[in-house]
């Protein structure tokens, strides 16, 4: 009986064990996702260039202009301002503008800086380092996000990502990311303004 409590006592730590290290190694994982999240959280916001390849969304080139939760994504066929709540988006050949209010993977897809406003709470982390780069595997601990899993390069001197590769079901998305640069972004950049607009229909999908 003894034996058998000792060996159950013996058991309990080496799973405590296995547990503690399996913490210790995302931890460095996450403490680069926070580094990650102060640089793209300059106070006037950021700018950069990026190419997505997606089934799911089809494939696009653009810029981007983020601050903070709101963003501002230019692409040649439409322009697209979420100040956080709300998304409009104008679509140059049918001179129209669609208010709606997005999902997490949309905002993923429209916007690839999002992450940062969803990695800190349920995901798992683990990390693999080459060259100059750490690659960051995100995967969802809830089922119900609608973002599965994440792959986030990270550029290890700079903090900055230069490639988010995400999957929604059984459905991968790739987002380039160049040309990052630091900005000074009023908050009206990420709201439509009909002004600019005047003869475009406004379709409400909220």
């Amino acid at each position: 009986m003894t034996t058998r409590k000792t060996m159950g006592k013996i058991a309990s730590i080496v799973f405590a064990l296995i547990l503690a290290c399996g913490s210790v190694a995302a931890q460095p994982a996450r403490a680069i996702l926070d580094k990650v999240a102060a640089t793209l959280s300059n106070k006037g916001g950021v700018t950069a260039n990026f190419t997505i390849k997606s089934k799911q969304y089809g494939n696009a080139s653009g810029s981007i202009a983020v601050k903070g939760a709101k963003f501002r994504t230019t692409l040649p066929q439409a322009t697209v301002w979420f100040d956080g709540k709300t998304q409009w988006t104008y679509v140059k050949n049918n001179d129209e503008v669609n208010i709606n209010t997005p999902t997490e993977g949309e905002l993923q897809a429209i916007n690839p800086y999002n992450f940062i406003n969803i990695y800190k709470s349920g995901y798992s982390f683990s990390m693999t380092t080459a060259g100059n780069s750490h690659r960051i595997h995100l995967k969802a601990t809830d089922k119900s996000r609608q973002i599965q899993e994440m792959y986030i390069t990270v550029n290890k001197s700079t903090c900055v990502p230069s490639n988010i590769r995400m999957r929604q079901g059984a459905n991968w998305s790739d987002i380039s990311i160049s040309q990052f640069k630091k900005a000074n972004l009023g908050d009206a950049a990420f709201r439509f303004n009909q002004k600019d607009y005047p003869t475009a229909e406004i379709i409400d999908l909220r």
